[in-house]
C-alpha cells in the first residue's frame, strides 16, 4: 500500500460541515447522508465535505482534537514517552494535510496547527527510526507496532520488510550445510 492508498482511505472519515443549501437525503452505498439544511450542521465522509467546499456549497467544521491547545498537549506527551502516545484519530496526518491545504480559511490558527501536527509526526518518525535500528541491530524477529498509524507504518513498513530479507539471507548464508538444510547423497 503507498501514501495515496492510506490517504485514499482516510477520505472516508467522517467530518462535519455546515451547508449552505437545502437537500433531502442522499443514498450512497456506504450509507445514507443528511438531509442538508443550510446552518445545520451535518456527518459526511470528509471526501464529500471537499467536495462541497470546492464548490462553496459548505463550511467544514475542524474536529475537536485540530485545535491548538490540544495538538499541544498531543505533541508534548509524544515527546515525553519512550512508545508511542495514541493518536486523536488513526488518519490524524491525512486529516490535517486535506483539511489544511481544502479548508484552511475554516480552520482557526491553521498555520500553528500545521506546525504541530508536523512537529509530532517528526517525533513519531524518529521514534519509528530508532525502533527500526534498534530491531535491525539486536536482530529482532518481531515488533510491537502499538499507537501508530497507517500512514506511519506505511513509511517505515518497505525498510522493516527489506531489512527482514537481508537478516534471513545473511543467517542462512553462515550456515553450515550440517546446520541449515540437510542434505542427501
Amino acid at each position: 500500500m503507498d501514501a495515496c492508498e492510506v490517504e485514499f482511505l482516510a477520505e472516508k472519515e467522517s467530518v462535519t460541515i455546515i451547508p449552505n443549501f437545502s437537500l433531502d437525503k442522499v443514498y450512497l452505498i456506504g450509507g445514507d447522508l443528511g438531509p442538508f439544511n443550510p446552518g445545520l450542521p451535518v456527518q459526511v465522509p470528509l471526501w464529500m465535505a471537499i467536495n462541497l467546499k470546492q464548490r462553496q456549497k459548505c463550511r467544514i467544521v475542524p474536529p475537536a482534537w485540530m485545535d491548538v491547545e490540544k495538538l499541544e498537549e498531543i505533541r508534548d506527551a509524544e515527546r515525553r514517552e519512550e512508545t508511542f502516545a495514541p493518536m486523536p484519530n488513526p488518519h490524524y496526518m491525512e486529516l490535517t494535510k486535506l483539511l489544511l491545504n481544502h479548508a484552511s480559511d475554516n480552520i482557526p490558527k491553521a498555520d500553528e496547527i500545521r506546525t504541530l501536527v508536523k512537529d509530532t509526526w517528526d517525533t513519531r518518525i524518529a521514534k519509528l527510526r530508532l525502533s527500526a535500528d534498534s530491531f535491525v541491530r539486536e536482530q529482532e524477529a518481531h515488533a510491537k507496532l502499538d499507537n501508530l498509524t497507517l500512514m506511519e507504518i506505511n513509511t517505515i513498513g518497505t525498510f522493516f520488510t527489506e531489512s527482514l530479507n537481508h537478516m534471513y539471507k545473511l543467517r542462512t548464508s553462515l550456515q553450515t550445510p550440517e546446520e541449515g538444510q540437510s542434505q542427501e547423497y
